[in-house]
């Protein structure tokens, strides 16, 4: 358990399902008190004493059962069954037991995207997530950047993490990161590096080699004018094939086709296919089952730039990457994940970019836990869990001055394996360099090895 010198919150968790389970053994993890309800008792029971919290059988939006649960004295309330309509009633009836309560509700259903902002103040809502909806927004942005394997995204957008692996005959094997920084550019910050089962937040003397997975900050346009110059496409795909369709593929072929990219779209589920047809008049909809290898070559697999992966069972998910990998050289392939945990294994097949849905909400409900557990000094603004959850990248918006403040990088003592790795000062991104500072209303990047920090000056020794 991590302990941040803070008290944990007391939070209340509806829902036992994929992401309940993984909600509740990341804030377990971060050291908070837990109650989980849910109506199935195996499940409740197991993952209660798995993650040594307290579990209460029944309805999320019950009296009886949310008094059981203490929601009179809770911090924070999370409702994540299957249902969108009683994640919503669940945090209505507990704000009526605690004024105070701050809620979060998983809404996914498309007929409430334009209304969430409505839900949102009409409930007095702290956050509404839907997982299928980031989890197509993250498709989407490693379809526009298909060299990316990962890519997370700060400071409103401005700025990104992007990772990538060096190719064999890459201009960078052998090369240090100081090379990189005299010979292409000083805008970006190399901000880890995986090599086997290592993870190295590297110095200048760090010598990058083939096959080495590397993730750097910078913004969007440095971004793709250092891959061009390293030898990477940065040109978006033009076509793709969906397999499943599913409300993630609803969302994902939405922002393709307005951005000009050919969507096709396999699904099963006749009655569903009639949906999308009206929903999406511009996709080619195609009914058929996408494990079948004739129907995917029928549609045309081995022509277009790239195939999403994003059927309800994860196993089907991972053949059709690895059978669009097979067959077409080049091809970008996203795969979804929903609750396979083998993540070692997954690691070692070749299945191009991977998204996990389940931890996008996880990592944006943990945000929102530790920045309300934060001092007034800083506010965390966003985590991303980065090298399988080895290392942490957090942006911190500076409340005012501290112990970090006005002084420069390189006079600071940071902790081991921490890394000052991008400042938002007003709009402009700055790559900072051991002459630069912090000043109060900037917003910072901290990428490290080091776990559970909820304030900015917690990277001081």
């Amino acid at each position: 358990m991590i302990s941040l010198g803070k008290r944990g919150l007391k939070i209340i968790v509806v829902g036992a399902g994929k992401v309940g389970d993984t909600l509740v053994n990341r804030l377990s993890e971060e050291g908070h008190d837990l109650v989980i309800i849910d109506k199935n008792v195996d499940r409740l029971t197991e993952l209660a004493n798995l993650c040594d919290c307290m579990g209460v059988i029944g309805n999320g939006a019950s009296h009886e059962v949310l008094e059981e649960a203490g929601v009179s004295s809770a911090d924070l309330f999370i409702a994540v069954t299957e249902s969108d309509e009683l994640n919503l009633l669940c945090c209505t009836i507990a704000k009526q037991f605690n004024k105070n309560l701050a809620t979060i509700a998983r809404v996914r259903n498309p007929d409430y995207g334009k209304e969430i902002p409505y839900l949102r103040s009409k409930l007095s809502l702290e956050m509404i997530i839907n997982p299928e909806y980031e989890a197509a927004v993250e498709a989407a942005r490693l379809l526009y950047l298909p060299a990316a394997i990962l890519i997370n995204s700060f400071a409103h957008g401005s700025a990104e993490i992007v990772k990538i692996k060096i190719p064999e005959g890459s201009v960078l094997d052998g090369k240090t990161v100081a090379y990189l920084g005299s010979n292409y550019t000083n805008d970006l910050l190399i901000v880890g590096v995986e090599r086997g089962d290592e993870v190295t937040i590297p110095n200048g003397s760090f010598e990058l080699a083939a096959g080495d997975i590397i993730s750097f900050v910078a913004t969007r346009k440095v971004c793709h004018s250092f891959l061009k110059s390293i030898g990477f496409k940065t040109n978006s795909v033009k076509s793709t094939i969906i397999i499943g369709g599913g409300k993630s593929a609803y969302y994902l072929a939405d922002q393709l086709i307005k951005t000009g990219i050919d969507v096709k779209i396999i699904e099963k589920d006749a009655q569903r296919c009639d949906e999308l047809s009206e929903l999406l008049p511009k996709a080619t909809i195609i009914n058929g089952d996408g494990i079948n290898e004739a129907l995917l070559e029928e549609t045309g697999i081995r022509d277009v730039d790239s195939v999403v992966a994003l059927t309800g069972i994860d196993e089907e998910n991972i053949m059709l990457s690895l059978f669009a990998r097979q067959i077409s050289k080049g091809i970008k392939s996203v795969t979804k994940i929903n609750k396979i945990s083998f993540t070692d294994v997954i690691n070692r097949l070749d299945l191009g970019s991977v998204i996990y849905p389940k931890q996008i909400t996880a990592e944006a409900i943990i945000t929102y836990a530790r920045a309300k557990r934060a001092s007034i000094g800083s506010n965390i603004e966003v985590i991303y869990h980065l090298f399988d959850e080895r290392a942490e990248a957090i942006e911190f918006k500076v409340m005012e001055k501290s112990a970090l403040t006005d002084k420069k990088l390189k006079d600071l003592k940071l902790k081991p394996n921490t890394l000052v790795s991008c400042i938002n000062r007003f709009g402009k991104i700055i790559i900072p360099t051991g002459n630069d500072f912090i000043e109060v209303g900037d917003s910072v990047m901290i990428v490290t090895k080091n776990k559970g920090f909820s304030d900015l000056t917690d990277i001081l020794r």
